[in-house]
């Protein structure tokens, strides 16, 4: 079996729905399609319920009626018969006459997270009914039938795919299962959702439940990048990575996939198979256990970025000190990127500032204190590259007019991470993809 991940924009449009359709039909065997909100849907979702949480009903309703509309546009020209058009009519009626009466009421975080579940319904039903407009067999299974977070927000892979199999078995006259991505339900019972990769993440999980021959992200650019296509002319699509080498780019900045996404197809070893719905016939990115050492893969870079001097003459030799520093970071919740250190002084990273002046407080204790806003953690990945002779000569004759303020090496064998000022990023990317690929 097979999982296919369509995302926002792959069913934005009322002709770009029908054109996953194909794309499922054309996947040979059974498979289960897990689905996103139409594009734009969750945003707005959200711009309601913060109106909502902060007692403006009125521009929550302004938000719902335009909702509303733009979703009896789009059933409009989804179905051509006028008896698929009444079942499309009494869908989105149906949902929008709850979303108001979430609106109506007593409106909370609960409500919140049940509003927010409303895109990923709505989509797999109004995908589902096309599906049977074509006389295409199908089934719709619930997520919130399956899918769980702890009291962490963690997801529970074991407890999933105890539910979803017999689920799965249960259907095994079915070739197409259509689920809902993002939503869950958490240790309360309660509809919530899976925040951190959202329906890539549910893809994943649903995979690994299953035990998939593959797992198919499908978005609109053709497989993981070498680089960013945003900043950088010149990029091309990479046809192989390892599980490894994707999270690292995930995580520090490669957009099309999210760091969590990969953890529990690793785990089970299922491939994921990145495609281009704009263009079914590219090759895309296949991510495995399987890699080639040696060269240069990808870059990614994470803006948002924090630096933070401690220099302690008096303490940082002294045992314990590292620990308590850290300990200060784990009581405010806050990961840390980066670290180096030195005889007196010890610099890291972070990506949130949330907690930042609380922080620094406590982190004076210890010595003088230096802060540094707006950085930028570049990231160049590759099977090994560390353990290969010259990596890093390559990589600084290559930022050679770059100011680097800080270099991670070792930490993984997989990523040399560098970090700069923000105002260097895009010279820094186009400089390493001339260099180290031979694109400009």
């Amino acid at each position: 079996m097979v999982v296919l991940k369509f995302g926002g924009t792959s069913v934005g449009k009322p002709e770009r729905m029908k054109k996953i359709a194909e794309l499922v039909l054309g996947t040979p065997g059974k498979k289960i399609v897990v689905l996103s909100a139409l594009s734009g849907t969750t945003n707005t979702l959200v711009a309601i319920g913060d109106h909502l949480l902060l007692g403006q009903k009125a521009k929550a309703e302004e938000e719902i009626a335009a909702l509303e509309k733009h979703y009896q546009a789009f059933i409009k020209e989804l179905y051509g018969s006028d008896s698929f058009q009444a079942i499309g009519q009494e869908l989105v009626s149906r949902f929008f006459i709850f979303i108001r009466l979430l609106a109506a009421g007593q409106f909370d975080n609960k409500s919140y997270r049940e509003l927010l579940a409303q895109g990923e319904l709505i989509s797999t039903e109004l995908f589902y009914q096309h599906l049977q407009e074509r006389k295409i067999s199908a089934r719709l299974l619930p997520a919130l039938y399956f899918m769980s977070i702890d009291e962490n927000d963690e997801p529970e892979l074991e407890k999933i795919s105890e539910r979803l199999k017999p689920l799965v078995n249960s259907l095994n006259n079915i070739d197409i299962i259509i689920t809902q991505g993002y939503i869950c339900r958490n240790n309360r019972n309660e509809i919530d959702n899976l925040k951190r990769g959202g329906s890539d993440y549910t893809a994943s999980l649903v995979g690994a439940a299953i035990r998939a021959e593959e797992i198919q992200i499908w978005t609109d650019i053709d497989g993981m990048h070498n680089n960013d296509p945003r900043i950088v002319k010149k990029t091309v699509p990479i046809s192989e990575l390892t599980f490894d080498e994707a999270s690292e780019l995930a995580y520090f900045g490669a957009k099309i996939l999210h760091p969590s996404t990969i953890v529990p197809a690793q785990k089970y070893n299922v491939p994921v198979r990145l495609k281009n719905t704009m263009d079914e016939k590219a090759p895309g990115t296949i991510i495995t256990s399987k890699g080639t050492e040696g060269s240069f893969k990808a870059i990614a870079a994470k803006d948002g970025i924090t630096a933070i001097n401690i220099r302690s003459s008096r303490m940082l030799m002294a045992y314990g000190f590292l620990r308590r520093v850290f300990e200060v970071f784990e009581n405010h919740k806050t990961s840390i990127d980066m670290i180096t250190t030195s005889e007196v002084a010890v610099s890291l990273t972070i990506d949130s500032n949330s907690q930042l002046p609380s922080i620094e407080t406590e982190l004076r204790k210890f010595g003088n204190i230096e802060v540094d806003k707006d950085q930028t953690i570049i990231c160049i990945v590759g099977q090994k590259i560390t353990e290969q002779k010259g990596v890093l000569k390559k990589i600084f004759d290559a930022l050679s007019e770059v100011p680097v303020r800080m270099v991670s090496c070792g930490g993984s064998t997989n990523n040399v991470s560098v970090l700069v000022d923000k105002q260097y990023k895009e010279k820094a990317l186009n400089d390493l993809n001339e260099k180290l690929f031979g694109l400009k």
